[in-house]
């Protein structure tokens, strides 16, 4: 069976304007992620991963290039953006973004609220979300009464919630210590192993080993792009 495409980029785009300068944030990219990929996106600051996930994510839009999402030309969808980006991507970020003043169930549930779901079906599938990542037993409290580790999982709840075919992590280890950082990660292992597909930003080389493949920018450009071992596990 043919595998299938779920996102491509072609000739990607991406300047900024800092008082009288031009600043190229991408430059030209071409890039290809298949259906239940597990792709890492590494390099330097300044490289343009941060501007890629942005992009990739429908939080931005390239200066020139095109990017199909699921078949679709995305930049023929602005007005829609905000559905694509609720329906089809999860976000895991490195600060949590959770609401200080929500609950972790609360939390969760946002995405199903922009979806239109009844409040019913919102506590419910935001309850099962919670179930998958370990904390059942945290839906009443607040962030600041979870550990960094929880929150993290809390977010990846939300990021899951809405069935998402794609799941973007930045950096979502970063405000992490070691052992925590790698509990996070066999989680995010278990959610690729479920169907979806993953794209991960991250500087660490160690996080990096967890995707089926890593893709390297440097100055805006694709500087390498290595699938490793664990491809076809």
């Amino acid at each position: 069976m043919k595998e299938k495409e779920i996102i491509r980029v072609e000739g990607l785009e991406k300047v900024y304007r800092v008082g009288e300068q031009q600043v190229r944030a991408l430059d030209g990219v071409d890039l290809s992620v298949l259906e239940n990929e597990y792709v890492a996106i590494m390099g330097p600051s300044g490289s343009g991963k941060s501007t890629m996930m942005n992009i990739l994510g429908c939080l931005d839009v390239p200066t020139a290039g095109s990017y199909f999402l699921n078949g679709e030309d995305v930049l023929k969808m602005e007005g829609e953006l905000a559905g694509v980006r609720n329906r089809e991507i999860g976000f895991v970020f490195q600060s949590f973004n959770l609401l200080p003043r929500y609950t972790a169930l609360e939390n969760v549930a946002l995405p199903l609220m922009y979806a239109g779901c009844t409040p019913r079906e919102r506590e419910t599938r935001a309850r099962e979300a919670l179930r998958k990542v370990g904390l059942e037993d945290r839906e009443a409290h607040l962030p600041n009464q979870l550990s960094g580790g929880q929150r993290q999982r809390v977010a990846i709840a939300r990021a899951i919630v809405n069935h998402p075919s794609i799941i973007l992590a930045d950096e979502p280890t970063g405000n992490l210590d070691s052992k925590t950082s790698y509990e996070i990660m066999s989680l995010l292992d278990e959610i690729h192993a479920c169907g979806n597909t993953v794209i991960l930003v991250t500087h660490e080389d160690d996080i990096a080993q967890y995707a089926h493949r890593i893709i390297t920018l440097k100055d805006g450009k694709i500087f390498s792009d290595k699938r490793i071992k664990n491809i076809c596990q």
